[in-house]
Formats: C-alpha cells, sequence, structure tokens
C-alpha cells in the first residue's frame, strides 16, 4: 500500500499501464517483433511433415522406401473400355486405340515404362475394359504440373476412337485436377475471411479505425507465427494445413481479444470517464479475461500435441503459437495503440450506418449499455432458471445424440468430392471394373538379399494366396530393386472403392496371408501400405490418441479455470458446458454428414461418414474457443458480484453488457468458418459445418441460457472452495477495484501509484 492505493498485481493491469506510458516503444517493439519473426523465418526456410512420420505401417513403408534412397514415381493408368456390349478387348479396333494411346503417351517424353494391357494382363473380367499403365518421368512431388501434356495426347486420342471411352487416372492427373479445380478455391477461402471479418466489425462499431484495429492485430499476429512457424519446423515440422489452421485461429482469437479489450474501453468511455481511466479499467478487466482465456485456449490446443501424429502435433503447436502471439499482443501493444489514438479511434465514422445504429441503439440498448434484448431473455431465464436449463440442455443432448453411432474414415475420392469432378467417374469405373485397381495395396518388403529363394518363395507365395484366400482378383504386380534389397508388390484389394469391403481384404493381407508366407522368412520386414491402409492407420491412431487428448484438455482447464476463478463450482460448470457444446456439434455433425439429415442444404449427400480427424480436431478447437467466451462473460459476472452487487444482478449484468462483443465476436466467427463450409471439397465443408455451428450454439444457448440457468440455481454456491483447497496459490485479482474513477491518470510521474488489480 503507498498512500492509500495499492500497486498493481495483475499482469494484464501492469501491461497495459507500462504501453500507455512507453507508447511509442510498445508500437515499435512490436512491428521489431513481426518483422524479425518474418525474417527469420524467411531466411531459415519451412520444414514440413515427410511421409515417413506417417502412423502405423504406412510409415513403415514409406521409410523402407526413403532408407532405400527409392524414388517412386508418379503411377497413372490410362483406362480403355468399349461402349457397347459386343467389341472385346482383343478386337483390332480396341488394339488398335491401345497401341495409339501407347505411342501417344510416349512420344510426349514425359513417361516411362509403357506397360501393355496384353502382356501385363490388365483386361477386364468380361473383355470390355484394358489398363495401361506408365509411370511419369521426375519427382512425383512436381508430376501434376507436368502431366498435362499426357493428359492433351490421351484426349486427342479419344477423339479419334469414339466407340471407346478413354480416361486417365493417377496420382499425377488427379492432383493437377484437385488443384486447378479446388487450390484457388479454398485460398480464395482463406483470404475472404479477412474482408467479411472486416464488414462485420465495420457494423459492430460504425467506425473505420476501430473495425481495423482488431484486424490489424489478428494479422500482425499470423505473419509473426508463420515466421516463428518456419523456426520451429526445424525442432517440430510444419504442414500447409497447419498454416490454414493457424490462420483460422488466429484470425478467430486476434479479432476476439481486440473486440473485447476495444468494446471494454469504448464502454467506459461512453459511461463518462477520461481516456485514460478507460484504458485502464480496460487493461485490468478485459485485459485480465483475455490473459486467462489465451492460455486455456493453448492449453487446448497443446492438446494435439499428444497425438503422436505429425500433422496434429504441427497443428496444435501452429495453433498454440499463433493464441500467445495474438494474447501478448492484445495487452501490449494494443493498449498503446488505443492510447496513442485516443477519440481518433472514432474516426471513419460512416454516417449512414451510425445513424442506423442510433435509432436500433436506443431501442436495443438502455442507459446503462446493456442489451435490451438479452436483458428480456434473461428476464425469463432468471425468473424460471430450472425450466430454462431443463429446456435448453434437453434440447442440446437431443441434438448431441446422433453422435453416439459416429463412424469415421479418411473419406474416398467419390465421398469427399462427389460428382463434381469428371476424374470421380473415371475413378469408379476403374473400381467398379478392376476392383482396388485404382488404389491397390503396397507390399513393401526389406531383405537382406531379395534376392535369395527363401524370398523369392514367400513372394511368389504371398502372390498366389492373396487371390486363393479372396483378398485379391488380381493381378498382383511385383516390382524389384536389387541393388537395394527391395521389392513392391501391388495387390488390388476386393471391395473397390468401398473401404469396408477393402479394409476387410487389407486385414485378410496383414493378418493371414502375410504371416503365412513373408512371415516365415526370418529378417524380412514387410510393411503394407497404401490409400485404404492410410486411412485405417490413421483412424486407429485418432481413435487410440482420444483418451490422453481429451483428459489432458480437460484436466488442465479445469485447474486454470479453478486457479484463476477460485472456485471449484465456477471451474466444473466450465468444463460440463463447454462438453455440452462440443457434443451438440458433434450430433449435428453426424445427423448431416453421416445419416444425411438435411445435408442437401450443405451439399453434403451422401458422404455417411465423417472424416477421421475432424471430431479430435473440432473437441481442442471449440474447447479452446468456447473457453473465450466463458472467460469474458463469468469475469464480468464476478466483476459485478465483487462490485457488491448481488448474485442474480451480477448474472444479469455480466452476461446483458458482454451480449454485444460476444454476439459480434460469435458472427465473426461463424461467417468465416461458414466460408468454408461452402467448399466442394467434403472434409472442408465438414470442418466448415462444424465450427460455424458449434459457436453459434455456444454464443447463444451455452452462453445466453444455460449459463445464468445453472448460476442463478447454485446462487452463492457459485463461489464454493472448499476449505482443503485453500492452499492453491490465488491468482484471481480484484477487477472491481479497477472500475472505480481514478484519482489520477497514468503519467510518467505517477506510474506507481494505480489500483489494486
Amino acid at each position: 500500500m503507498v498512500n492509500g492505493v495499492t500497486r498493481v498485481r495483475g499482469v494484464a493491469a501492469r501491461a497495459g499501464g507500462w504501453s500507455a506510458r512507453h507508447r511509442w516503444a510498445a508500437v515499435v517493439i512490436w512491428v521489431l517483433f513481426v518483422v524479425l519473426a518474418m525474417g527469420i523465418g524467411s531466411a531459415t526456410g519451412r520444414v514440413n511433415v515427410k511421409n515417413n512420420q506417417l502412423p502405423g505401417e504406412v510409415g513403415q513403408a514409406q521409410k523402407i522406401i526413403d532408407d532405400a534412397g527409392l524414388k517412386e514415381p508418379a503411377g497413372e493408368t490410362i483406362f480403355i473400355q468399349a461402349n457397347d456390349n459386343t467389341t472385346k478387348a482383343t478386337d483390332p479396333a480396341f488394339r488398335s486405340a491401345v497401341d495409339a494411346v501407347m505411342k501417344a503417351v510416349d512420344s510426349t517424353g514425359q513417361v516411362t515404362k509403357v506397360t501393355s494391357p496384353y502382356t501385363a494382363k490388365t483386361l477386364s473380367k468380361d473383355g470390355r475394359s484394358a489398363l495401361v499403365q506408365f509411370d511419369v518421368r521426375g519427382d512425383a512431388d512436381t508430376a501434376p504440373d507436368r502431366i498435362a501434356p499426357v493428359l492433351d495426347a490421351v484426349k486427342k486420342v479419344q477423339g479419334e476412337h469414339q466407340g471407346l471411352r478413354i480416361e486417365e487416372i493417377g496420382s499425377a492427373s488427379m492432383g493437377k485436377t484437385f488443384k486447378d479445380a479446388f487450390g484457388d478455391d479454398f485460398k480464395k477461402a482463406e483470404y475472404s475471411a479477412v474482408p467479411v471479418a472486416l464488414g462485420i466489425l465495420l457494423i459492430a462499431f460504425g467506425a473505420l479505425v476501430a473495425a481495423l484495429l482488431p484486424v490489424a492485430l489478428a494479422l500482425t499476429a499470423i505473419i509473426a507465427t508463420m515466421g516463428l512457424m518456419a523456426i520451429v519446423s526445424h525442432l517440430q515440422p510444419m504442414s500447409d494445413t497447419a498454416n490454414s489452421v493457424m490462420l483460422l485461429v488466429g484470425l478467430a482469437v486476434g479479432v476476439d481479444y481486440c473486440l473485447f479489450y476495444l468494446r471494454r474501453e469504448r464502454e467506459e468511455r461512453a459511461a463518462g470517464r477520461d481516456a485514460q481511466t478507460a484504458l485502464r479499467i480496460a487493461a485490468a478487466t478485459s485485459g485480465r479475461a483475455i490473459i486467462v482465456s489465451g492460455v486455456t485456449v493453448c492449453v487446448a490446443m497443446a492438446g494435439m500435441l499428444f497425438t503422436g501424429l505429425a500433422e496434429f502435433e504441427a497443428m496444435g503447436l501452429a495453433s498454440l503459437m499463433v493464441v500467445a502471439v495474438a494474447m501478448v499482443g492484445s495487452v501490449t501493444v494494443l493498449p498503446a495503440l488505443l492510447s496513442l489514438l485516443g477519440e481518433r479511434v472514432e474516426k471513419g465514422r460512416l454516417p449512414f450506418l451510425n445513424r442506423i445504429k442510433r435509432r436500433k441503439g436506443n431501442h436495443n440498448r438502455n442507459r446503462n449499455g446493456e442489451s435490451r434484448i438479452w436483458r428480456a431473455v434473461l428476464g425469463v431465464v432468471l425468473r424460471r432458471p430450472k425450466a430454462a436449463l431443463a429446456i435448453a440442455a434437453g434440447a442440446l443432448i437431443a441434438i448431441a445424440v446422433p453422435a453416439v453411432g459416429m463412424h469415421t474414415q479418411n473419406l474416398t475420392l467419390d465421398q469427399e468430392f462427389g460428382n463434381s469432378l469428371p476424374i470421380v467417374g473415371t475413378y469408379d469405373r476403374v473400381n467398379q471394373t478392376f476392383p482396388g485397381g485404382a488404389s491397390p495395396a503396397n507390399v513393401v518388403i526389406k531383405a537382406a538379399d531379395i534376392n535369395a529363394p527363401e524370398v523369392k518363395q514367400a513372394i511368389a507365395d504371398f502372390r498366389t494366396q492373396a487371390i486363393s484366400r479372396g483378398a485379391s482378383d488380381g493381378p498382383v504386380k511385383v516390382t524389384m530393386h536389387d541393388a537395394e534389397n527391395v521389392a513392391v508388390i501391388d495387390v488390388p484389394l476386393i471391395g473397390g472403392s468401398d473401404q469396408k469391403k477393402a479394409e476387410k481384404s487389407l486385414n485378410l493381407l496383414r493378418d493371414h496371408v502375410r504371416p503365412d508366407t513373408l512371415g516365415k522368412v526370418h529378417g524380412l520386414d514387410a510393411p503394407i501400405t497404401g490409400q485404404v491402409a492410410g486411412s485405417k492407420d490413421f483412424n486407429a491412431k485418432i481413435v487410440g490418441a482420444v483418451t490422453p487428448v481429451f483428459a489432458f484438455v480437460v484436466v488442465f482447464a479445469f485447474l486454470l479455470m479453478l486457479l484463476c476463478f477460485r472456485s471449484l463450482t465456477i471451474a466444473i460448470t466450465s468444463i460440463v458446458l463447454n462438453l455440452l457444446s462440443v457434443g451438440a456439434a458433434y450430433g449435428i455433425l453426424t445427423a448431416v454428414f453421416q445419416h444425411g439429415w438435411g445435408a442437401s442444404l450443405v451439399g453434403a449427400a451422401g458422404v455417411g461418414a465423417i472424416v477421421s480427424w475432424l471430431p479430435l480436431f473440432l473437441f481442442v478447437i471449440l474447447f479452446g474457443l468456447s473457453m473465450d467466451y466463458h472467460v469474458f462473460v463469468v469475469s464480468r459476472i464476478r466483476e459485478a458480484k465483487l462490485q457488491g452487487r448481488s448474485t442474480r444482478d451480477a448474472i444479469q449484468h455480466g452476461v446483458v453488457t458482454t451480449a454485444g462483443v460476444v454476439t459480434s465476436a460469435a458472427i465473426i466467427m461463424v461467417a468465416v468458418f461458414a466460408i468454408f463450409g461452402t467448399l466442394s471439397m467434403q472434409s472442408m465443408k465438414q470442418m466448415g459445418v462444424g465450427l460455424a455451428t458449434a459457436v453459434l450454439i455456444d454464443a447463444t444457448i451455452i452462453r445466453g441460457v444455460l449459463l445464468p440457468a445453472v448460476m442463478a440455481l447454485l446462487g452463492e454456491r457459485n463461489w464454493y472452495l472448499p476449505k482443503w483447497l485453500h492452499w492453491l496459490p490465488d491468482m484471481t485479482h480484484d477487477e472491481s477495484a479497477a472500475v472505480q474513477p481514478a484519482a489520477t491518470p497514468y503519467g510518467d510521474e505517477d506510474r506507481d501509484r494505480v489500483v489494486h488489480v
């Protein structure tokens, strides 16, 4: 205590006070940090996740290939089929078309190992179809960029043989098709998120400068994190997916945190306080809520580090970093900018919009800046909290019920893209005519001597039993790499594009055919990889990671709530409400994308499954983002309670005064996530719809009905902490004291004379 005024204890208040006093220094430090992070990151370059970091046998197979120094080429297939039931693959006209195809692709100079269907025996059982197979020269990663001349050559041959269907499919042609069709679309969705957020902020604030601040903070946090990702990638490899997730999370939390801070500062100035006092109050209240929320979100994102999946670890670390950067920026450079701008934060006001806002504002808000709409809703909830709790919780539980039967898998090509691309039809036709031919299993064999008699015999036995035991209809192809003592067996799986049937064939190979043949050779490794194996192994790894990730996130979030609010009740209700929100999101996803209820409304009819990585990803993201709103609302309720209000009045005041900022933040998130729900890729559509609906539910039913109903029923028990937990460190701060008018504003001569926060 100094002259009757207690020194600051809160980190957010101290940071805000320092920034307000040293505003130019705070801005320069932030700019230097962003520039240096991006500059160093660009200089070091980014290391991406490698295929040999994939889970299960898929990763083992890729490691054998990499260790042997083999460069797997991009394999392509040309599907030739008679349009009538009379023409056969052995007819002269058909043979002529096959020869023309082989000559055309070979003449491009882009291919090698062009194989005739008559020598490779890749003819269909009905004799109407054949496959011409070849490899694309050069690096498989760049093959999609070089496949166009081959596709043009095949298209030309098709024009000369109208009686036949001649189509190309393979990793290179599919890569090019997807890049052309969806690459730009996906980038546009990412880039359109910023103007959408800015537009909503303009409506919310009615002033250009005030609207630009949150977007500027979010963008600088994203830029800095991109540089940090490159630096960190030398320890933990990153990926393009992690970059996209980081952008989404960074935009969401960056805008949210700035919105919380800026709205509180404006609210205090509107109440008649001078700019410095308003800024001090915002730092002590919203600033603290931002730190609590940010740490909680970081903990949730850290849960992805426990999956054991390199892609998830990259996403988790990237998300964690952008949240931390946005949090630090919100409590440091933002107060400095607000101090510099002062009243100029209202510059660029939109007259027409502000006239509308004033008319609506006078109708929707009372003189204390509280939402009349939410006050009316809260009045009903607080009068009948039991009924409100029963109805809202019952509705969310009912929505969550379909999630009990959730089926996850890596989506097949036709599930991912439907009939939106011609190549999907080719994929289906190849799989129907040559089951498993479009996505065979690959047995990668490593032996001390690949040409040893017992190894050759085991390979021969494997080929025979793969067909005789019903895992494949053939042809089973073997590629030998004598110098590296490696062999690769390609096995078309019975089941083709039907994931469940194809997995049964894969299990037959792994559990029976392989042990009875290759497994009898001592020292021989033979992991089985491929698209079906990749889906199965990835799904198994995800399922195994669910329990540790859920436990980590829930336990640490509980502990953070307990320490920051010093209430066992608040900690428990926080976890329960957030789990209910996530459960409802799971239920909606399952109902729409798996069962098809209303799926046509979002262009998702016929998917039948949830992409395997999404449930765990959604849990971590939603749990983190839900805590944003929860911490902000509960902090305001606690502040009102510390000011002497009754629990009921504190609940009503806390909810209605935060309704505007929570609504604005939720609208931005819903709009940004909904953009991804419009993409043609079903996995992105599922992510967008899941995130958007969950945030909408969280900001309305959870925060507007369930939270106040539960707190009203609990009453004074909301602040209960048993005596046996009093030993816990006290991380709470008396925000109520900060709301009292300051005797003197921040100044260099008064830097130590501030309230206890």
